[in-house]
């Protein structure tokens, strides 16, 4: 649908509301007029500034790293930090690649990278991204260097850090060129100088001048934050969370610094409204996705070890917001695979891991999870590897333990699988169109994942374009997205969906769940979902597309299309009279889909693999023409792997019913 620029305005002034588009306007409007290059100034090299910045955190002692680490931990961290010593770090939680901190010359004040007037640096891609910039200069990959050296005192940890500082601060002077461009990723820099100030202060390497560089380096960074809020308000998302935790610590960490008041004042007042209404009552982020449910805890976690650390009352303690905090810690947990540690790839995932002191990979949650559950919950997961970042954040083992194998919450359960239907009101800008979307798991392993995210910035189709209905595991309709998409991060016309929250049960089956969306009401389809799990570990699942008619009025005719993401196994596909038999030798077995339909109609099939078509019916409907998207999965940001993209489309003007069943190996059934 092409909308104009005036009635996008106004859908988005009704839907997000008229505060998030003013705030954003008057954003606009301080760039558009030189407001921000005249107020926003570095500050006075003069000022008198502490010798180094005060310690936020009780350091965990070696012994109990050691013993959470165990034998395989600790030469897994030195090798991620030698890494970092011969200049790599792991971008987005993927592969190794070159610590890159000198954007491209000549350096233009931050606003004339924001306003498009700058040039934009090179990335392997032909739309440069401009997190390829941002990611190196967050300094994940301080955390590394600083975890190996508490545990080593090997001075080239320490060293390659004030190297890698020192690089940063001569390629990005105060406020000039892209690094200072967004309020949130000097924040985040922001905190790790913090907490790399202490961890590395008992360094060789560490002098005076050194320190009293980080601190006035952490002072400036703080200063470029203030004046800029109002667009992070406007987003009403992370960009606010994670400034406001910023605000906080530098307040904490430069008490003396004339402007710390103002500092801790604004992060307390905008931490706490975050944790008070970027939290739904269900517990899930205001982002719609698993990622930034996780960054958000952290942030949490992170203010809530400084706030005890300085003795004051931490923002996570407050009422509402300590049964918020609860709430996201059950959603996360509800969706946490016992397998592996894995979640659904749900929503926006731009590889965003901003405390990473864990040696377990990218997409295990449970660091988070278990220092969470101890923090806002008051007990303990199961111990492993992933406990360090309790320790980190002094969150020691609780009384209570949890026990169950599967966390209470909207997934649904069997003895060796789970299943998450994705259901929700939207209260706040969808970031992907992934109504009654189905994520299925067996044993580890993820049979339907989401398809995740890629890239936000490059050339069509790949401009963010996993966000769409078409690429998940749900039904659409004459080819239509579920929502109105009007931009790379903007859907308006946001479709709801109704979910049971209680689950039934029956003689034959374990549980079943349902949830119905009226996101096809414009064609007149009401699309129902139903789950069903028997006691033989087979999952079924029913989609019903009522085409509703009118007195008088003959029904349309509609392409109704179902599409299974699938993991890259062998395969084996047939048509069958009323449907279609899929298998998949999985690791663990041949995993088994059929597929049919009521009434019987003539099927349009085709799978789709890496975004080429490797099997097709005689008849394909043109909406089944081959998507350069099809077929992928993306654990990561900027990453992406094949896929299988199953699609099954109708032709009918009558109300339809997919059926959909899924059949496990028993465990002994190994090939």
């Amino acid at each position: 649908m092409n909308l104009s620029r005036l009635a996008i305005a106004f859908k988005a002034a009704r839907q997000l509301g008229l505060t998030q588009v003013g705030l954003n306007a008057l954003y606009r409007l301080g760039l558009a007029t030189g407001h921000y290059r005249r107020t926003i100034q570095p500050p006075n090299p003069d000022q008198r500034l502490p010798a180094s910045a005060r310690d936020l955190f009780d350091l965990p002692s070696r012994e109990s790293l050691l013993a959470i680490l165990g034998e395989s931990g600790l030469p897994a961290l030195l090798a991620q930090a030698d890494e970092v010593v011969n200049g790599k770090y792991r971008q987005f939680g993927g592969e190794p690649v070159e610590i890159n901190l000198t954007p491209p010359l000549p350096l233009r004040h931050w606003t004339e990278d924001e306003t498009g007037h700058a040039p934009i640096p090179n990335s392997r891609f032909p739309i440069p991204d401009i997190k390829f910039t941002w990611e190196p200069a967050r300094f994940g990959w301080a955390f590394p260097l600083g975890r190996a050296y508490h545990l080593t005192a090997d001075e080239k940890y320490a060293e390659a850090f004030w190297r890698l500082f020192e690089t940063f601060c001569a390629a990005n002077p105060p406020y000039q060129g892209p690094n200072w461009r967004s309020g949130q990723e000097v924040g985040i820099r922001l905190m790790t100088f913090v907490w790399a100030g202490q961890v590395f202060a008992k360094s060789v390497e560490s002098t005076p001048a050194r320190l009293a560089a980080l601190a006035v380096s952490t002072a400036t960074h703080a200063a470029r934050i203030p004046a800029t809020l109002l667009y992070a308000r406007s987003q009403n998302n992370n960009h606010l969370l994670t400034e406001a935790a910023a605000l906080y610590t530098a307040a904490l960490a430069l008490p003396e610094h004339p402007e710390s008041p103002k500092w801790l004042d604004l992060g307390q007042k905008w931490l706490t409204w975050c944790f008070k209404n970027q939290i739904d009552a269900y517990g899930e982020y205001v982002q719609h996705s698993t990622n930034y449910q996780r960054l958000m805890l952290q942030v949490a976690l992170w203010v809530d070890a400084i706030a005890r650390r300085a003795a004051l009352p931490a923002v996570a303690r407050h009422d509402r917001v300590k049964e918020n905090l609860a709430l996201a810690t059950h959603w996360l947990l509800s969706l946490l695979d016992p397998f592996s540690g894995k979640v659904p790839n749900l929503g926006a995932n731009d590889g965003a891991y901003i405390f990473p002191f864990s040696t377990l990979p990218f997409d295990d949650f449970r660091p988070v999870a278990q220092a969470a559950a101890r923090a806002f919950l008051g007990y303990t997961l199961q111990s492993g590897a992933w406990d360090e970042l309790s320790l980190w954040f002094g969150l020691p083992r609780t009384e209570a333990q949890m026990e169950i194998s599967r966390y209470p919450g909207d997934q649904i359960n069997a003895r060796n699988s789970w299943g998450y239907l994705r259901a929700i009101r939207y209260k706040s800008r969808p970031s992907h169109a992934d109504q009654l979307h189905f994520d299925l798991w067996w044993r580890g392993l993820n049979i339907t994942p989401d398809a995740g995210t890629y890239l936000y910035n490059a050339d069509s189709p790949w401009d963010n374009q996993l966000t769409s209905t078409l690429v998940h595991n749900t039904v659409s309709v004459d080819g239509q997205e579920q929502m109105t998409r009007v931009s790379r991060f903007l859907y308006l016309d946001w479709a709801d969906a109704i979910g049971k929250r209680h689950f039934e049960t029956g003689a034959d089956f374990s549980q079943r769940n349902s949830a119905r969306t009226y996101a096809y009401a414009k064609v007149n389809v009401r699309h129902d979902r139903t789950v069903t799990v028997y006691e033989d570990e087979r999952w079924l699942v029913e989609d019903e597309l009522l085409n509703v008619t009118y007195p008088g009025k003959a029904p349309l005719e509609h392409v109704y299309r179902l599409h299974w993401l699938l993991p890259d196994w062998e395969w084996e596909l047939g048509k069958q009279t009323a449907g279609v038999g899929l298998r998949l030798k999985s690791p663990l077995g041949w995993v088994r889909l059929e597929i049919k339909t009521e009434p019987e109609l003539g099927l349009a099939i085709t799978l789709v693999r890496a975004g080429e078509m490797i099997w097709q019916t005689s008849e394909v409907l043109k909406i089944s023409e081959v998507s350069a998207v099809r077929g992928w999965v993306s654990p990561t940001y900027a990453h992406k792997i094949p896929a299988l993209s199953l699609a099954v489309e109708v032709q009918s003007s009558e109300s339809i019913k997919f059926s959909s069943e899924f059949t496990f190996p028993a465990i002994d059934d190994r090939l």
